[in-house]
């Protein structure tokens, strides 16, 4: 213990009344905050996203090259990379309508895509909610829809050249026609699985059938609903590539089928590349918007 000596009694009650303010003090004072550590990063779970594709595509192109070492009449992979060099050096070239580049080509078919697709979209949607909603109606177009929906969907492109007299309108009837089932279908699953409760409750409010669409039914089907979008969206990449093989014209099915004329190996297997590029790109962009309406985790 330390001890005070006061000369003289102002001292002492001086010093008596420091005291409750200085204890004041330290009971009042904060301690000073710890800066944040850094958050140490997860190496292990992202080497165990990158490596395995990366170890994947290595597999592959190792495999392309044992098989083409031998000077065979396949291009080898250091060929076809050297020939994409030039190929995307300058894709948007124009000299005539049977010679453009890469890039108009992709760009005519995606057009073909959105086109075809869009008309899906705007038939289908509205026909799976009446199909789901009414039961004569699913009656009625059910069995249709399980006669047509198997049939290749190039089996429809000589109707749509019958019928419009030209290719363009033909890829895109036989893009319509091939991205509207899947809308269609899964549309209708997401309608009939609403629960019955949320539509006793409209019943019970006496809500008009456009509000029973829009505040009860959209909603609730909307996953189900992009799950469809997405499964056409697909669909229609890999059949745009087909039809325009037959039809001709520009886009990257008739870039394909014109390298192989020319006996190009080094192109189609560069548009191999681009058409699986360009078809995860969709894909990607659909999921990740179906995921911003999923409620899963609610």
């Amino acid at each position: 213990m330390v001890s005070a000596v006061f000369h003289s009694p102002s001292e002492a009650s001086a010093a008596a009344r420091a005291v409750p303010a200085i204890a004041a003090t330290a009971t009042t004072a904060t301690p000073a905050k710890a800066k944040p550590g850094r958050v140490p990063h997860d190496w292990n779970g992202m080497a165990l996203k990158v490596l395995p594709p990366i170890f994947g595509i290595a597999v592959l192109v190792g495999i392309w090259a044992l098989l083409t070492m031998k000077g065979t009449s396949f291009p080898t992979p250091w060929a076809t990379f050297k020939e994409a060099v030039i190929v995307f050096s300058d894709p948007f070239y124009n000299k005539g309508p049977n010679d453009q580049g890469i890039g108009w080509n992709i760009l005519f078919s995606l057009e073909r895509v959105a086109v075809g697709f869009g008309l899906a979209a705007v038939v289908g949607i509205p026909v799976g909610f009446m199909i789901g909603r009414f039961k004569v109606l699913n009656s009625m177009v059910s069995p249709l829809i399980s006669l047509l929906r198997p049939v290749s969907p190039l089996a429809w492109l000589p109707i749509g050249l019958l019928v419009f007299k030209a290719a363009n309108p033909a890829a895109i009837w036989t893009i319509f026609i091939c991205s509207i089932w899947p809308m269609i279908i899964n549309t209708a699953v997401g309608v009939q699985r609403v629960p019955a409760d949320y539509l006793n409750v409209a019943r019970v409010l006496n809500l008009s059938e456009w509000k029973v669409m829009t505040r009860i039914l959209f909603p609730a089907v909307l996953p189900y609903m992009l799950t469809g979008v997405r499964l056409s969206v697909g669909t229609a990449w890999l059949v745009i590539v087909a039809a325009e093989m037959l039809t001709g014209g520009v886009g990257i099915g008739f870039w394909v089928w014109d390298e192989w004329n020319n006996l190009n190996v080094k192109h189609i297997l560069i548009a191999i590349f681009v058409i699986g590029v360009v078809g995860l790109l969709l894909e990607w962009l659909l999921i990740s918007i179906a995921k911003r309406f999923s409620y899963d985790d609610v």
